[in-house]
């Protein structure tokens, strides 16, 4: 092909090129939302507009890996908001119903809105913001089963983000410490987490939100990551409702210097230097190694650190002091959490959990019959959840707890209970997600369980006519709302086996004091 041949084909290919981005910014009834750093194009999907891909902070890419997060560049022009952006880099579990399928970069600091007010008048909406789950290894904001369709139907504005996870999210280093001049260090994908709450309260009234009235929900790291916000002096004044999942809070994260001697040791291993510059250097693939749900290279990586700033102590003793945000709070667990472990897996898994419970000859006796199947699934999960309402609740903050044990019709001769993570698409709606297709019964548990928490957002009470009523946790009536295979009902949260898991670590917490 001749020059001339050649600048006509890439003559007519910017062309076409501009003529589409043109007719793309001028869709007709396409929902637009003008926000602090530009204008967005987003889509009509299934009765609400929804806004895929919005940065809420710059890429954290070579300079800006390990660093804070950074304001976004504006751009001119509507910027294209249909598709969801990258994941950011991680192993997924083979089968996890979490998986996205997007492409995975560093490049990942990105957020999604569904709203069904967007460019209309009148009163603002609640807001529901949602931090994925994951180990704070795996997650993405791109999962089907997060699809905020359903939510947003129910009066509410939704909102979910990605934040870096893993060897990119959680790492402390000597010279990071000395760069960050005693600004926070290592929590990387917390301080991701408070900007996408910055960036909902200066942004959220462009979809039709009312930035004082956001609530953040998560599940598993989500759940977590919503107790330690509550706990973080670094989120206050962010959100004044939050619903925690399986957020656990009893564990203590590692300090600065456990944290940074796990990434000397990560460096050394991985051949780069004492210095930023050459940490910064090493490839992605690298820095993300084989960490996953299944391996946490514990050798080299810290996960969540105790670095004094964002995070100042353990959940548990910070709502224990009454330094926990006074905001209105729900908690709660699963019914059989832990009921996914394969059999071989099971028993080491379940000695490894309680093995710094001691002498567990009195529990077993308060579990009966129960232990072997309860024991590892209360330890991680449910007891912390009613360990951190009865500390939120007697510092005069409004709780509620649940426990979700609802299983899909068509997984009832297989599971005894609801496992790890089940209960999210009945939070969302999203059971068509899954497989197999839900009955007219799971269909109707889902529904009351997003409209229990849709209500939550919109009054600070989950309570609403013509639903079992789900009553406070108190001193007096330390309750729970047990969603359940045939009924939904508020009864005792705690027996006879959970009451003595507390006593006992309760008992270790003062002692370690």
């Amino acid at each position: 092909m001749s020059i001339y041949g050649m600048y006509k084909r890439g003559l007519a290919a910017l062309l076409a090129s501009c003529l589409a981005v043109a007719a793309q910014a001028q869709t007709p009834g396409a929902p637009t939302a003008v926000i602090d750093t530009g204008t967005l194009q987003g889509a009509n999907a299934n009765g609400v507009a929804v806004f895929r891909g919005i940065p809420y902070a710059a890429p954290p890419v070579g300079d800006l890996r390990w660093r804070a997060p950074q304001p976004v560049a504006k751009w001119t022009g509507p910027r294209d908001a249909t598709k969801f952006a990258n994941d950011c880099p991680q192993t997924w579990m083979p089968g996890d119903v979490a998986m996205s399928g997007q492409p995975m970069s560093e490049d990942c600091l990105y957020a999604n809105v569904w709203t069904a007010k967007a460019g209309k008048q009148g009163k603002a909406l609640p807001v529901m913001v949602w931090i994925h789950g994951g180990g704070f290894v795996n997650g993405s904001g791109a999962s089907p089963p997060y699809d905020g369709t359903a939510l947003a139907k129910r009066g509410v504005v939704v909102v979910n983000f990605t934040y870096r996870i893993g060897r990119l999210g959680f790492f402390a280093h000597p010279a990071l410490t000395a760069e960050a001049k005693g600004a926070p260090t290592g929590n990387w994908g917390l301080m991701d987490q408070i900007a996408a709450l910055n960036w909902v309260k200066r942004n959220i009234a462009a979809f039709g939100g009312d930035p004082a009235q956001v609530t953040i929900f998560g599940e598993s790291a989500g759940g977590a990551s919503v107790n330690r916000l509550m706990a973080s002096p670094r989120a206050r004044g962010l959100f004044v409702r939050g619903i925690a999942s399986s957020g656990g809070g009893r564990d203590k994260w590692p300090d600065l210097a456990m944290a940074e001697a796990k990434g000397v040791a990560f460096a050394k291993s991985a051949g780069a230097g004492d210095d930023v510059a050459s940490l910064r250097a090493l490839p992605t693939d690298v820095v993300r190694g084989k960490i996953g749900l299944l391996n946490n290279e514990e050798a080299t990586f810290s996960g969540g650190i105790t670095d004094g700033q964002i995070v100042t102590d353990s959940v548990d003793a910070i709502f224990a002091a009454g330094k926990e945000a006074p905001v209105a709070y729900i908690t709660g667990a699963n019914s059989d959490e832990l009921g996914f472990l394969p059999a071989p897996f099971k028993g080491p898994a379940t000695a490894g959990i309680i093995k710094p419970l001691g002498d567990v000859s009195a529990l077993r006796a308060a579990y009966g019959a129960s232990f072997d199947d309860r024991i590892a699934g209360d330890t991680v999960f449910i007891e912390p959840s009613l360990a951190l309402a009865k500390r939120h609740a007697a510092n005069g903050n409004p709780t509620w707890v649940y426990r979700f044990g609802y299983v899909p019709e068509a997984k009832r001769a297989e599971l005894k209970g609801a496992p790890h993570a089940s209960d999210v698409s009945f939070v969302f709606d999203t059971l068509d997600a899954l497989k197999p297709a839900p009955s007219a019964a799971d269909r109707a548990a889902a529904a009351q369980v997003s409209t229990y928490w849709s209500d939550f957002a919109r009054t600070g009470d989950p309570n609403r006519k013509g639903a079992p009523r789900w009553d406070r946790y108190t001193a007096r009536t330390p309750v729970a709302l047990q969603i359940g295979n045939t009924d939904t009902a508020t009864r005792p949260a705690a027996d006879a086996g959970l009451d003595a898991l507390a006593k006992l670590r309760d008992a270790s917490a003062g002692e370690k004091k």
